[in-house]
């Protein structure tokens, strides 16, 4: 009886094992790859073969050769140089607007979770109205208005994608507060702010780093979308949902234009999903996808 619970025991200690070294070699290898990934979109401009966009007339909607990889557009341009500077704008504008939300919805959160009462009856509402929008067309709407831009699509998204933050904030924040250990911080004199800094943001980091992370490939896609729509970055910029929406046209014709920047925001959302599901592992063993 005994050596059969040994084994039992043997078994289940090698299966945690096996499960901890596949969950550091997932994060390892993602953190690679989103490494390589975000190295490329940086010196673009540096290891492209020919200006993005320098036009050549004579030579438009030629497709892939030696000289031009993946062809080139209506305009003549370089189509493998615009998709390897295509990442920049989408990518770096991803990680800007994950910034900015985390910020924003992590201290309204915790505001209206810790202190309560009207403060967080005030910020629950507003969190509300919020939601009560579609988020991509209250996106749209927001852009619309601010004018076209990579800049203004980063703010058009940072005002609607702040919720879910504010969300996760709030309710970690009201569990954390009822717990004896901030009532001791409270009886032996640390104020709100220290509380606040010391024991409630460094409890929910987990949660909050597990979310941004799963959020930036999602954020990715938004302002590809904006892009393809005409409200994000504008010609002659190279962007990848821009670049779809340039394309299109010519769809039937020459679907090189547009199967190249589709794949370039495929494998890339992939690679960061990757990486935010890698990371979610790790710091989150016993999470189970339903």
């Amino acid at each position: 009886m005994d050596n059969s619970i040994k084994k039992v025991n043997i078994k289940q200690k090698n299966s945690i094992l096996k499960k901890i070294t596949s969950t550091k070699i997932n994060l390892i290898i993602s953190i690679m790859l989103t490494i390589l990934l975000l190295t490329i979109c940086i010196i673009a401009p540096y290891i492209s073969p020919y200006d993005p966009n320098l036009q050549d007339l004579s030579i438009s909607l030629m497709p892939l050769n030696s000289e031009h990889l993946f062809g080139t557009d209506k305009f003549g341009r370089d189509l493998f140089s615009r998709v390897l500077c295509g990442g920049a704008p989408s990518i770096l504008g991803s990680v800007a607007i994950v910034f900015i939300v985390t910020v924003i919805g992590v201290f309204i959160g915790v505001l209206g979770g810790y202190f309560g009462g009207k403060i967080d009856s005030f910020l629950s509402k507003i969190n509300d109205i919020f939601l009560a929008f579609p988020g991509m067309v209250l996106a749209v709407v927001v852009a619309g208005m601010l004018g076209n831009g990579l800049l203004n699509a980063i703010i058009a998204l940072s005002i609607v994608r702040w919720t879910k933050f504010a969300r996760l904030a709030r309710s970690k924040t009201i569990s954390i507060k009822e717990m004896t250990f901030i009532s001791s911080c409270k009886i032996s004199g640390l104020s709100d702010f220290q509380i606040i800094i010391k024991h409630i943001i460094p409890n929910i980091i987990r949660e909050l780093v597990i979310t941004v992370m799963l959020d930036i490939g999602v954020t990715m896609l938004e302002i590809a979308g904006l892009s393809f729509l005409g409200l994000g970055v504008q010609p002659p910029t190279a962007e990848w949902g821009y670049m779809l929406n340039e394309g299109r046209s010519y769809l039937s014709t020459c679907p090189w234009l547009v199967l190249y920047p589709g794949c370039a925001i495929i494998i890339s959302v992939m690679i960061l999903n990757y990486l935010g599901d890698s990371i979610r592992d790790f710091l989150d063993p016993d999470y189970k996808e339903v």
